[in-house]
This record gives structure tokens, C-alpha cells and sequence, in this order.
């Protein structure tokens, strides 16, 4: 019996010019999530200001987005104080303050039970996933952006809705950032939005060791309502959509982008 073959993915339609003039920042966009977000923000009109690690990837990622009239690059470890000092300096000086902040940068460097975690990886990934959100928040917002009016998405995961064995840590830190997203759309309201998105399993890097391998990905899209793995595109529009004044309603909110895997039980993680 042939399998049926997977849906292909679906880009929803840009919105020319909704984000003219406005400024977005979006960390850890050298790749994957990061750069799909990056990279529809700039095709609906925002200069956009990238951060990540290494230069290299942040230049091959210069090259996908297009547009480097409206695109800053900057170089840095994001938990880093000093770096984050930078970007909001050359952002400004470049395009203007921050409009618009999402808060992507998320690192998992170990896999395993949690009660075996090591102690050092655990309040790294704590250090870069939960308070690297908050670090990054309060320096935007006190650039003055209740004064400018703005808002922030923060990069969550259906890791961080239920137990996720293997990457229990990770999800906790993620659980973390859906906690504090409330807790910020509350004191930063009415002026500044804050929300989330919590992926499923999108086919990035840092993702490949949850559905590489024979077979491995046919099985779990096909298990999903949605009938397939998630792609960075999935997840830029709804990012999008919380960022601009379609959502104006909308704080606090965790969205979950997962192609349905939270109500099937078809597995967690992204």
C-alpha cells in the first residue's frame, strides 16, 4: 500500500508595508525560527536588527533575508550584558528604537533524565532561555518603549505544556516564559503587548535529532492533525500577527503553533 504523502507547507499571505517604520528586534535569527521570523518581518516593512552567536551564520543569513538597506547583523552571546547594550545602541543608531522585540534565542546542549542533569548545564540553559528573556525585555522596554507604544513575542515551546521526557529541563525553562509573559502583559499593558508562541516540532537544526532518522519524520507528521512537521514559516506568521495591530486586543496570550500535537498526544517538543 503506497503511504499517502505528506501536506505540504502553506505560507500565509505577506502584508506589504504593515510594519513600515517601525523597528524590530529578533535574537538568535541566524537560522531556523529565528531567521523565518527576521525575514517576514522585513517583507511586511520593519528594518530589523538580527542577533546570534557567530558573524558567519548571522552574513548567510544577511543573504536570505534580502533587503540589507533594512537589516543590522549583530554578532553576540545573548546572555551576554554587554552585548545586549550593543545591539540596542547600533539599532538606534541604524533605524531608531526598538518597536517590536521577539525573544527567540533558546539552547538545549543536554539530553537526558532531569534528575541526572548537570548542574551547570541546567543554569545555562536557565541563564540563556528564561532570564536572557527578561534580560533582553527590561533593556528594550526601558529604551522607552511604553512611550513608543510596542510589543513583544516571546519564543515558548509545547515543551513547556506538559512533561517532555529527555528535554525536561529545557521544557521547564520554556514553562517559565509562558509564566513570565503573563506577568509582563500585566505591569507593561496598556502600552506595551506581551505574548507568546509555543511551538510544536518545526524542521530546523536544532530540532533535527527529535525527527531525523528512517522513516521518522513520515511517522510523526502523519500522526499529527495537521498531517505534517512544522517549518520556520509556520511559526513567522503567527508572530507576525501578534507583533502588529490585528492583535491589539491580544496580551498575555500563549498561542500554540503545533500542527495539533498538544491535542493528539502525538509527541512535544520545538
Amino acid at each position: 500500500m503506497t503511504p499517502t504523502p505528506l501536506p505540504a507547507p502553506r505560507t500565509g499571505p505577506v502584508v506589504p508595508g504593515r510594519f513600515a517604520g517601525r523597528t524590530a528586534l529578533v535574537t538568535g535569527a541566524s537560522r531556523g525560527i529565528g531567521l523565518g521570523i527576521a525575514r517576514r518581518l522585513v517583507a511586511e516593512g520593519a528594518s530589523v536588527v538580527i542577533t546570534a552567536r557567530g558573524q558567519e551564520g548571522l552574513d548567510a543569513a544577511l543573504g536570505e533575508i534580502g533587503s540589507p538597506e533594512r537589516v543590522l547583523a549583530v554578532a553576540g552571546k545573548s546572555d551576554d550584558e554587554d552585548h545586549q547594550r550593543e545591539v540596542l545602541a547600533r539599532a538606534e543608531e541604524a533605524f531608531g528604537p526598538i518597536d517590536l522585540l521577539v525573544n527567540n534565542t533558546g539552547i538545549n546542549p543536554a539530553y537526558g533524565r532531569t534528575v541526572d542533569l548537570d548542574l551547570a548545564a541546567a543554569r545555562k540553559i536557565s541563564e540563556v532561555n528564561a532570564i536572557g528573556t527578561l534580560a533582553w525585555t527590561q533593556k528594550v522596554y526601558h529604551s522607552g518603549l511604553a512611550e513608543r507604544g510596542g510589543a513583544i513575542v516571546n519564543v515558548a515551546s509545547i515543551a513547556g505544556l506538559a512533561p517532555s521526557p529527555g528535554i525536561g529541563w529545557y521544557g521547564a525553562t520554556k514553562a517559565l516564559i509562558g509564566r513570565l509573559t503573563q506577568e509582563l502583559a500585566v505591569e507593561l499593558g496598556p502600552a506595551v503587548r506581551v505574548n507568546a508562541v509555543a511551538p510544536g516540532v518545526v524542521k530546523t537544526r536544532f530540532a533535527e535529532a527529535l525527527y531525523t532518522g528512517e522513516g521518522r519524520e513520515e511517522r510523526m507528521g502523519s500522526a499529527l492533525p495537521a498531517g505534517r512537521l512544522g517549518v520556520p514559516d509556520d511559526i513567522a506568521g503567527p508572530v507576525a500577527f501578534l507583533l502588529s495591530d490585528d492583535a491589539h486586543w491580544i496580551t498575555g496570550h500563549t498561542l500554540v503553533v503545533d500542527g495539533g500535537a498538544h491535542i493528539s498526544g502525538a509527541g512535544l517538543a520545538g
